[in-house]
């Protein structure tokens, strides 16, 4: 057998010494301080921590370890819980926007701090350890499985009254009660809440009355809704960064939208190793995989206040961009510039002015609805009605990368028009990024909108034929009687031609707006094979605000995805409604002949009504 020298030996002994050792400790970063071991720390311990309290240039405040409370936020996970001391978190508090706050123990970096407990009198924080941070943000790119396309509804794709449907916080307020040892710090703790430190979101341009439709939807969700003081975002290109970029401790800005508005949440930088960032130490939204702008930004003051302190921040130069929204806190590469989605608005007032408004919103499934929703709505109510009665048209296109343009053409007419028109184009982009394909690029969205302070809505009462009886390739003539909400009654004139090919017999002539042309379809939703086929269902959705006509037969027929196959030969119907076989279409009896759309009448009509006609030689 071979024996080692001693000399050997030694080096042996020492290099599994310090491979141990580093198992344990865990190395230092590329570029900072190296990290304290959780494992490590006592009651009693203090360090130090670093934020911004003004302007730019972060500031020092004690820190007292209290304990380490295992199991929380989640399993293998732990939180630290500390006391805070110095002049300005006295004042404050654990505040919104502190989030990501680097804490240090003998010049090693402990954590960020990230929970609080509301209404506490005492500054009492929770910390994530910085080894929980970088090990969720350092397990490797993720082998992500292509996706399924999902069920899209035509009502959806139609829709006006578009509703939010952010991710649930992936940490939520618990009770702290973790068995302690008698005679430990956190004692006087047990039974109270701990949740995640809010997330101060600044919105600059966005009007209060604007705010406040939106604000429920925010803070369920973890975020604290602020109206800005500043001005707005300017679209700029990447800055260049340099070793003096987001120090730990410094403010970050993650935009969602930036140019005539601005809404950018605001957090504390942790740590930077090379052009990596991490902050917050929480989830933001728990987007999980993101592109977000990640902005430098300054703070204009701490707010102090009895329910919760919050930093108003005002967001500056684009520095990188945010990739990773996860349990422990957001990730972020500096250089690295993010996909925006341009949007211009043309707003044509009813007192015979335009006003142009141009800016760039975050692009993803869950937020890029929400904030066209919300700044939408504030384009149109700043300069005309939010309540009360009112007609706003939009028109406009969506553009997709490699597909035709969606093309919008909507009115509205009713006590709520603004957040209809608003909601209208939320609902298609909704169902567009969260259609499942993977290949979904918005390139931009142009709209033009005009509004009118009066309602210009009217009821289709009743229709008459000028006979009942009508040849192939025959015109008849339709008389559709609307009234308005005054009580005056006009008539529309529907010439309408029979097919030459139509079947002897009797026909059904349907007159109605265009949602209640879409209620009444067997085709109520249909999971689209590629992209392409779900823009097209976009832009052939019915408009509410028109008449359209339809001749039907009756006879079997089936809808398979979004085709209707009017007037099935007996034997196709004998194969769909073979005992081997069951689903995969919807049968109908009444099979669709001809159809035609109106143009838009000087009323938003509603309303629907069906009379017969025969057919002869």
């Amino acid at each position: 057998m071979k024996r080692f020298s001693p000399i050997l030996s030694a080096i042996l002994v020492a290099v599994m010494a310090t491979l141990t050792m580093a198992q344990k400790t865990t190395a230092p970063v590329t570029n900072g301080p190296e990290l304290f071991v959780l494992e490590d720390l006592r009651p009693g311990m203090k360090g130090t921590a670093r934020t911004v309290f003004s302007g730019t240039e972060t500031q020092e405040f004690g820190v007292e370890i209290l304990g380490v409370l295992p199991g929380f936020p989640g399993p293998r996970q732990s939180a630290i819980i500390a006391k805070l001391s110095g002049a300005n978190v006295e004042k404050t508090g654990v505040f919104a926007g502190m989030s990501g706050s680097p804490v240090y123990i003998d010049g090693k970096i402990v954590g960020a701090i990230a929970f609080s407990f509301p209404f506490s009198k005492e500054p009492i924080a929770g910390i994530t350890p910085i080894k929980q941070m970088i090990d969720l943000f350092d397990r490797g790119s993720e082998n992500v499985k292509p996706k399924e396309p999902r069920a899209v509804s035509f009502a959806q794709l139609a829709g006006t009254d578009w509703k939010p449907n952010l991710p649930k916080p992936a940490v939520s307020s618990v009770s702290l009660l973790a068995p302690v040892s008698a005679g430990s710090p956190l004692l006087p703790l047990l039974g109270q809440q701990m949740a995640p430190i809010a997330t101060p979101l600044v919105f600059s341009g966005i009007s209060q009355e604007s705010l406040s439709v939106f604000a429920p939807q925010l803070v369920s969700n973890g975020l604290l809704p602020v109206s800005g003081v500043g001005g707005s975002a300017a679209i700029t290109p990447l800055a260049e960064v340099n070793e003096n970029t987001f120090p730990p401790g410094s403010s970050i800005s993650v935009q969602l939208v930036r140019g005539d508005y601005s809404l950018a949440a605001a957090g504390t930088v942790t740590l930077r190793d090379g052009d990596r960032i991490y902050a917050f130490g929480h989830p933001f939204l728990s987007l999980g995989a993101s592109d977000m702008p990640m902005a430098e930004s300054s703070v204009v003051t701490v707010i102090s206040n009895m329910n919760n302190s919050f930093k108003l921040a005002v967001p500056g130069r684009m520095v990188g961009a945010i990739s990773q929204d996860r349990a422990s806190g957001i990730f972020g590469l500096l250089r690295q510039a993010p996909r925006m989605i341009p949007v211009k608005v043309n707003l044509h007032t009813s007192r015979d002015r335009t006003e142009t408004y141009t800016y760039e919103i975050a692009n993803d499934s869950f937020l890029t609805p929400l904030l066209l929703n919300i700044t939408l709505f504030n384009t149109i109510t700043s300069s005309e009605r939010a309540l009360g009665d009112s007609t706003i048209t939009v028109k406009g296109e969506i553009k997709v990368k490699g597909q035709e343009a969606i093309q919008i053409d909507r009115r509205f007419s009713a006590n709520n028009s603004p957040i209809m028109a608003a909601g209208s184009i939320a609902a298609p982009v909704g169902s567009l990024l969260t259609s499942g394909f993977d290949d979904v690029q918005l390139d931009g969205i142009t709209l033009d909108i005009s509004s009118s302070e009066t309602k210009y809505a009217g009821t289709l009462e009743r229709i008459t034929l000028d006979r009942t009886e009508v040849r192939r390739g025959e015109k008849i003539d339709v008389q559709a009687y609307v009234r308005t909400e005054s009580g005056k009654q006009f008539v529309q004139r529907i010439p309408l031609q029979i097919p030459e090919d139509a079947a002897l017999g009797q026909l059904l002539v349907f007159v109605g707006d265009g949602g209640a042309l879409q209620e009444g379809s067997p085709a109520k939703s249909f999971v689209p094979q590629d992209l392409s086929q779900l823009v097209r269902a976009i832009n052939t959705v019915k408009k509410s605000d028109r008449l359209y006509v339809k001749l039907f037969r009756i006879t079997p027929g089936a809808v398979i995805g979004t085709s209707e196959l009017p007037s099935l030969p007996p034997s196709m119907v004998a194969t769909l409604n073979s005992e081997r076989t069951s689903g995969g279409y919807t049968p109908t009896v009444l099979s669709p002949v001809y159809e035609m759309e109106l143009p838009p009448a000087e009323f938003v009509i509603s309303g629907q009504h069906l009379i017969a006609i025969d057919v002869v030689r």
